[in-house]
């Protein structure tokens, strides 16, 4: 099954992350199929840029999203 996740990306204690979709079935460090998106909690506000006619399609073939990513979709649309 295909999952839409975050993948933490940066150094120690300043983390970044990429929104991703990729199988669930293996570590959230392993390959992805696609990224679908960036998130900087580190910046005031917190950056966040989606795709989300990407995640839309991903969603169309199946992919299930992370309630983490769930809640990062609702702040982004807020946010417009």
């Amino acid at each position: 099954m295909l999952t839409i996740r975050l993948r933490r990306m940066g150094a120690k204690h300043k983390p970044v992350y990429r929104v991703v979709v990729s199988d669930s079935r293996k570590r959230p460090t392993s390959d992805f199929l696609d990224q679908v998106g960036f998130y900087d909690p580190n910046t005031d506000p917190p950056e966040i840029r989606l795709d989300v006619e990407k995640i839309e399609a991903w969603q169309g073939k199946g992919a299930q999203v992370s309630e983490t990513v769930r809640s990062l979709i609702r702040k982004a649309r807020k946010a417009r």
